[in-house]
Parts: C-alpha cells; structure tokens; sequence
C-alpha cells in the first residue's frame, strides 16, 4: 500500500512540475529599463496625418505579417478581404483591403491610430504585443494588400 501511494505522489509531483516551471512570479519577470530610459508615452491619439516613419523593408514587412497573422487574421483574413469565419459570426462587415479604394483616404496616422487603440469591436494592439514600430509596420503590411490586385477602371481615389 505504501509503495502504492509513494507511487501516485511521485507521479503526481512529476505532472505538475513542468506547469509549475512555466510560471513566472513578480521576482523572476524580465526587468524594465529605469524610468528616465523610456521614451515618453504619447499623450492621446496618434495625429491622424502623420507619417510613417518606418520603410517597407522586407524584414519590417515580414515581421509585420506575422504579427498579423497572429492578432488580426482571424476577422480581417489571411488576404486582408475581410472574409472570415470570425468576422461572419460577430456580424461584422469589415473593409476588403484587396481593394485600393478600401484604403483611399485613410491617411497612415489614422490607421496606426486604429491599430493601437482599437475601433469597436476591434482590441487595441497594446504596447506589450507590439511596440510603435510594429504597429507602423502593420499598416505597411495592410497598404500591401491592394498593391497585389490589378488597377481596374474607376479604382483610382477620387
């Protein structure tokens, strides 16, 4: 009976210690910077006619498309369409970024805007996920998805 019960308790221990390993307690986080290192965090929206400061390099874009498919693929879909099993089931209808005039007139600002604060049902990308560069070039990576289809008649921005 004794060899019984050491028996389950070892084993026990044994499915348990591998959980336990992957918790992290407040002592063991990663440290932050000091204070006076950080950037200041921007006071309200980002100006919705502000540039992008970030180049469409291939590693900026290929970093931008995995963020992307991790956070925003599951409504917007993996082509950017909008046409999603997600988005169906909220009731949702959401812009066909394969289109040009989906984007037409929505300076950059105004979608890193979105992107980090949320837009209805749409979460917020925090800082945590994605620091200001990857939200810059997530809007590349969004811009990108019109630039693959052909120009068709009356397509161009009035």
């Amino acid at each position: 009976m004794l060899k019984l019960f050491l028996l389950l308790f070892a084993g026990t221990l044994f499915a348990l210690a591998p959980a336990r390993t992957f918790a992290l307690t407040p002592q063991q986080a990663t440290p932050q910077a000091p204070a006076a290192a950080q950037p200041a965090a921007p006071t309200g929206p980002m100006p919705i006619d502000a540039a992008n400061p970030v180049k469409p390099a291939p590693a900026v874009l290929a970093k931008a498309k995995t963020l992307f498919n991790m956070d925003c693929s599951m409504c917007h879909g993996e082509s950017g369409n909008g046409q999603s099993d997600v988005a169906k089931s909220m009731g949702l209808t959401l812009d066909n970024w394969t289109d040009p005039k989906a984007l037409a007139g929505k300076p950059d600002g105004l979608l890193f805007d979105i992107i980090r604060n949320g837009n209805g049902k749409m979460p917020a990308e925090t800082k945590d996920r994605a620091n200001d560069t990857a939200v810059w070039g997530l809007v590349l990576y969004i811009r990108s998805f019109s630039q693959s289809q052909p120009a068709t008649a009356g397509s161009a921005p009035q």
